[in-house]
């Protein structure tokens, strides 16, 4: 599997990237460790977690990721320096939150205690914080940066506004600008990246990596009728899919796996991957069939019919 280049940000990362939002959550400790297992063993070596991940979950306060995560590189010497580690600061979580210098100095050394490493290769404003200036944040990340806690920098749920005050207070202050953007992006939810977005990303040479790029499990195709919704992700996400244009993607993609013999999955994908600007994509999985399916994506290659099929669905 080949790695990518992430933008300007001077790292490479591999085709997909691996959702650690399912470590403890809908994986245990030990399904987790395999799943990681896994992901290094076929070549996806990327890595994207978040200190509140899983604070969703009645008795989770957020973290449950990053200490899975931080076990399972103790228990694998030398595992560290072959992963790729993306995390985020900036949710309300521990009783603190935002883009403020002294969170993100606090909150960066209780995820590298709980990642049980001294790096973070790529650093996440998981969310914009309007109350706290552009050139605090930057200035508390370039600290980070010159110390050798973090090599990179990103910036999650922007607008394409603040992503410009944000390059415009960097350039201004001579402070490191964010190289990597993840938003929400797929066949099905186009209208948050595709735009002013994706015209930035790509002027300023900016990595992407979507998140929901399945479209929280519907996109493989598991999900057709309401009595399917069944589960934490059926019951939590999927049911805003289930309408008349999901129905079109989905028989979309149903016409390019009859062809390819692909699994929807790794259909969305594949059409991911070759969408202009993206990087590469962020799914989980949590059972080996599911793993197989990205596996598959990060290799699939797309006609032009059923890249413009797909495209034309999803419209």
């Amino acid at each position: 599997m080949t790695p990518i280049a992430l933008g300007r940000s001077g790292l490479t990362i591999s085709p997909v990237v691996f959702g650690g939002n399912v470590f403890g959550w809908t994986l245990d400790e030990a399904g987790s460790f395999d799943m990681l297992d896994r992901m290094v063993q076929t070549g996806i070596t990327t890595i994207d977690t978040a200190d509140g991940y899983s604070r969703w979950v009645e008795g989770h306060e957020g973290g449950e990721s990053e200490t899975i995560i931080g076990k399972w590189f103790a228990s694998r010497p030398g595992m560290r320096d072959k992963v790729q580690l993306i995390t985020k600061v900036g949710t309300e979580v521990f009783g603190g939150g935002g883009l403020s210098k002294d969170w993100i100095t606090t909150e960066v050394e209780h995820s590298l205690k709980r990642l049980q490493t001294d790096r973070i290769d790529l650093y996440f404003s998981h969310f914009p914080d309007d109350g706290t200036p552009h050139e605090e944040t930057l200035a508390a990340y370039d600290t980070l940066i010159k110390a050798g806690k973090v090599r990179a920098i990103g910036a999650s749920n922007f607008t394409a506004e603040q992503l410009t005050a944000a390059q415009s207070a960097a350039e201004a202050n001579s402070l490191p600008a964010y190289d990597v953007i993840q938003p929400e992006y797929n066949l099905y939810a186009r209208e948050r990246f595709e735009g002013p977005i994706a015209d930035f990303a790509q002027a300023h040479n900016l990595g992407v990596i979507p998140y929901f790029a399945l479209a929280a499990g519907f996109l493989t195709g598991k999900y057709r009728t309401e009595a399917d919704l069944k589960g934490p992700r059926g019951e939590r996400s999927i049911g805003r899919y289930m309408n008349e244009k999901g129905q079109a993607i989905l028989a979309a993609m149903d016409s390019v796996a009859e062809d390819t013999g692909a699994s929807h999955a790794a259909i969305a994908l594949a059409w991911m991957r070759q969408r202009p600007g993206v990087t590469a994509p962020i799914a989980s999985a949590t059972s080996a069939t599911q793993f197989e399916a990205l596996i598959e994506g990060a290799t699939l290659s797309l006609s032009d019919d059923a890249m413009n099929a797909l495209t034309k669905a999803s419209a």
